[in-house]
């Protein structure tokens, strides 16, 4: 057995081969979830893991390629380089709604449908437990955003939009909701990349009002003015897509 992988803590045992790569990524995961390999943890290298779990080197790179792909690791090149334990990552599942778009299997009446429930919720949440700071970083990015609109940038007014889901979504303390809202922003804004027309100044103000209930800690009226704010975006869309002479529900996206 090679000196260096005997040096190895015994964290992996052989496996049969059978599969061989499925099951190295299961026991990775497995290790994830135990909390015994954790963020920033390096693996061994491929030629020692292979000796460590009774399969072929090609069995290790397809494993590695397989959880890079589902953002479970980091591979890195160079001295210094290798695989590593990475935060978990909402990539996936934004691709896969990209994906699911563009294909037809979801429309994007079903897409804000989904945005609406979720963001109400958030809305909500946000009331009860936003602090001082997470209020005064909304307010900012209205603000910035009122500023943009006066300008005219549509790339600057598309961040600000992107980033006011984010910090709303922060303030509700839920990691799973600020993931979730996260990859809605990102279909969503790529659909608004390919539209030419930016929404208008109506949104704007609803968003603005939608700050005073949110401050006012009205979890109701917040809803209710995300709601409207959504379902008026929804409408811009499905309008100026039509104007391009693309699919209403957009679908090809």
């Amino acid at each position: 057995m090679d000196q260096t992988a005997a040096k190895v803590p015994a964290m992996f045992q052989p496996i049969p081969a059978q599969r061989a790569f499925e099951v190295v990524c299961e026991r990775i995961r497995e290790l994830v979830a135990s909390g015994r390999l954790k963020k920033g943890d390096k693996l061994p290298p491929e030629r020692e893991l292979a000796v460590q779990l009774g399969v072929s080197r090609l069995a290790i790179r397809e494993a590695f390629r397989s959880l890079e792909n589902a953002g479970l690791i980091a591979l890195q090149r160079g001295p210094k380089g290798g695989a590593f334990i990475q935060a978990s990552s909402d990539r996936k599942m934004t691709e896969l709604m990209q994906d699911m778009l563009n294909l037809g299997t979801i429309t994007l009446s079903e897409l804000t449908e989904a945005r609406i429930f979720i963001l109400a919720s958030v809305a909500r949440l946000a009331c009860e437990r936003a602090t001082t700071q997470d209020l005064e970083q909304i307010e900012e990015n209205v603000r910035l955003n009122e500023v943009a609109l006066k300008s005219g940038s549509r790339e600057i007014r598309l961040q600000h939009a992107t980033d006011f889901y984010e910090l709303l979504a922060s303030a509700t303390k839920n990691k799973v909701m600020t993931v979730v809202v996260r990859s809605l922003t990102d279909v969503i804004r790529v659909i608004l990349q390919r539209i030419e027309i930016y929404p208008t100044q109506d949104l704007a103000l609803s968003r603005r009002r939608f700050l005073e209930a949110l401050q006012a800690r009205n979890g109701d009226q917040a809803a209710q003015e995300m709601h409207t704010h959504l379902r008026k975006l929804h409408e811009h869309i499905v309008r100026h897509a039509v104007e391009q002479k693309q699919s209403p529900d957009l679908t090809m996206l």
